[in-house]
């Protein structure tokens, strides 16, 4: 036990100390001088049963202090709700009737996910007008009024390809207050924000919430077709992009996220969805991740309970570095600094769920979505 409780001291080490600052999230979203000409902007939403939502996403879209050419492109995603009825109705009370188009979605064909199906019918039908920058964003997210400005304004002033901001997600219930934290905590530390936004380094990755996106560059680098079976669409978007020029993501002050996870059986579902298909379906990945986790969270624990006095202390080293690398996320998400030390618990249940994840996938019911099996689709 020594030596796994000194092996993870280690891990701990380097991710503090090397792996990109990544805990202290220091990648924000920041202002940037008012460009002399403002570009059009065109936002696409997939809504598939959003009508719980999709009023205040309209309506703060349709807020916004943003002074160029500003439309709303909806692609009704095959609802069974009233998803589109809500939504003409919130752009109505917005006086911007005129500027929403709802575009009613076609089935799915093989070897697409049903969300960028979706978008991609979006994005083809803002072509027709040509804006420079699309919005790709989801049907439960709202925006302060000066976030679009300040999206674009960044874009311009740094010529990006892609701006995208991490939306502040919901973190009220006690399910959310165990996990979510924690999820955020994971994801920067899987994409280091500051690896991401380096043009010299290979690590891409965006939120699929909030993507602002240089039209010209998607097309040249094949449209949403490039990237039709991907249900970690937003990162294949960033790595798709990078190519073409910098891109940036970063923590969001202004842009925040109405998805309610109310108990763990949420929480499960959001992370069976997609966990395996971030392993790239790979058994061997499957493996080492496990183990990984196992090792980095839970070993220090371990060796606190059940070792003797030198493993301990390498377990208790280990735990408080874990612990504090926790803090900054806690402290944006106003939850109490003592979730730090529950950080082992909360990254076994994570990783009971990413084995679920697979043993759905292995049996035909993996990316379960609002009642479709994205994996199922993508076969052709």
């Amino acid at each position: 036990m020594i030596w796994l409780a000194s092996l993870s001291l280690g891990v701990w080490l380097y991710l503090i100390f090397a792996r990109g600052g990544f805990w202290l999230g220091a990648e924000r979203e920041e202002g940037a001088p008012a460009p002399g000409v403002w570009a059009d902007v065109v936002a696409v939403i997939p809504a598939r049963d959003e009508a719980e939502t999709i009023a205040e996403t309209i309506a703060s879209l349709f807020a916004q202090d943003f002074a160029g050419a500003f439309r709303i492109i909806l692609v009704d995603d095959e609802s069974a709700d009233e998803t589109v009825a809500v939504a003409r109705r919130a752009a109505q009370a917005a006086g911007a009737a005129d500027r929403l188009e709802i575009v009613p979605g076609a089935p799915t064909p093989p070897g697409w996910t049903g969300k960028l199906w979706a978008v991609n019918q979006g994005v083809a039908r803002a072509g027709v007008k040509t804006p420079k920058y699309l919005l790709l964003t989801d049907a439960d997210i709202i925006y302060r009024s000066d976030a679009l400005a300040g999206l674009v304004a960044r874009a311009e002033h740094e010529r990006l390809v892609l701006n995208s901001l991490m939306a502040r997600l919901r973190c009220e219930s006690a399910a959310e207050r165990f996990a979510v934290p924690a999820f955020v905590f994971f994801f920067q530390m899987l994409y280091p924000f500051a690896w991401s936004n380096d043009p010299a380094r290979k690590t891409a990755a965006a939120a699929g919430g909030c993507m602002l996106v240089r039209r010209d560059a998607l097309e040249a680098a094949g449209g949403v077709a490039a990237i039709r079976g991907a249900l970690i669409d937003d990162c294949a978007l960033a790595y798709l992009l990078k190519r073409r020029g910098p891109i940036r993501l970063s923590l969001a002050a202004r842009v925040s996220s109405l998805r309610r996870y109310p108990d763990f059986a949420d929480i499960r579902r959001m992370v069976v969805r997609s966990a395996y298909a971030q392993l790239k379906y790979s058994p061997p990945l499957l493996a080492f991740t496990v183990v990984a986790m196992l090792l980095v969270f839970a070993a220090p624990a371990a060796a606190v309970l059940f070792g003797a006095a030198t493993t301990r202390a390498c377990g208790l080293a280990a735990w408080a570095l874990m612990a504090a690398a926790l803090q900054p996320t806690l402290k944006d998400y106003r939850v109490s600094p003592l979730w730090g030390f529950a950080l082992p618990a909360i990254a076994l249940l994570y990783t009971v769920y990413t084995i679920e994840s697979a043993r759905e996938s292995s049996s035909g019911r993996g990316g379960l979505w609002k009642g479709r099996y994205q994996e199922r689709a993508m076969r052709p």
